[in-house]
């Protein structure tokens, strides 16, 4: 398995590459297709995963799918660095505090975040999955934005690798 070449960056930058990129692993991995990953800031932002409208496969439990995408840009993040930074994904938790209430009711919510943090943990450990996200990573570092076919190449050619790695 080759290591990807990172870019020379500041490491907010490589950790906001990092956070979209899980983003985009867990959506791919759970049937939501990517639109565009890009680490350029915005008003109320460092970076974004944007996903396709209408191109949702089918899910029993969509709300979910949500919270698990939403807490892997900051599972990414705190694989690559070591530690969560949950200052950083203030809207990304947010979002999962409100669909968490949403599924499971206010006095069960943080016991759901938490079983679902853990399971999406275990996702991004998988072999596939984490070469996935360098490689996304990188790509971001490169280039700043990336498309979604770009992104769904490269999610399979982390998968690849690691089935190769892994050996019959």
């Amino acid at each position: 398995m080759s290591v990807p070449v990172v870019p020379k960056v500041s490491p907010d930058v490589t950790t906001t590459a990092y956070h979209e990129a899980g983003h985009a692993v867990v959506a791919l991995a759970l049937g939501r297709a990517v639109q565009r990953v890009s680490i350029l800031p915005g008003h109320a932002w460092l970076g974004r995963c944007e996903f396709q409208k209408g191109r949702v496969r089918p899910l029993e439990d969509w709300l979910e799918r949500e919270i698990l995408i939403s807490l892997a840009g900051a599972a990414a993040e705190a694989r690559h660095t070591g530690a969560y930074a949950w200052d950083g994904a203030s809207a990304d938790l947010r979002a999962v505090r409100r669909l968490a209430v949403q599924r499971a009711g206010e006095r069960q919510a943080e016991r759901l975040e938490r079983r679902l943090l853990a399971k999406v943990e275990h996702l991004l450990n998988q072999a596939g999955h984490w070469q996935a996200v360098e490689l996304i990573a990188v790509e971001l570092l490169r280039r700043e934005t990336i498309s979604g076919r770009a992104v769904r190449h490269l999610f399979d050619q982390g998968n690849k690798q690691a089935d190769a790695s892994a050996g019959p």
